[in-house]
């Protein structure tokens, strides 16, 4: 754990660093922000192409983005979860699931998005 009276600038670049090493802690252990990160960096460009506003853009790939943080959150829940244990209880569980229906409802919000911004 990093120094908690770090203070500045020097805080920032901790944070950097933390957080480089969290997106790929999230890399190698999560198939599923693979398939989604790889999803991102295909539409991203179609997102700006067919965006005819800068707002249609900003939401094609913000609802994209979305999908990224969810993913990123439900595989922190996850590795606390596993952190914690194996065995099957029901707040674990339950964690787990929540998480999921996380993810799932910004891959639906990302879709309704893209179906009413470029069909619609």
């Amino acid at each position: 754990m990093g120094n908690q009276n770090v203070t500045g600038i020097k805080r920032i670049y901790n944070a950097f660093f933390f957080s480089m090493k969290g997106f790929r802690a999230t890399w190698v252990n999560e198939a599923a922000f693979r398939q989604e990160f790889s999803l991102f960096l295909i539409f991203t460009p179609i997102g700006f192409w067919l965006g005819e506003t800068k707002i249609d853009q900003i939401l094609l790939v913000g609802s994209l983005t979305l999908i990224l943080l969810a993913e990123l959150l439900n595989s922190a829940i996850e590795a606390v979860v596993d952190r914690v244990g194996y065995d099957h209880h029901e707040l674990s569980g339950r964690a787990k699931d929540i998480g999921s229906a996380a993810v799932f409802l910004t891959l639906v919000w990302a879709a309704f998005t893209w179906y009413f911004i470029l069909i619609y």
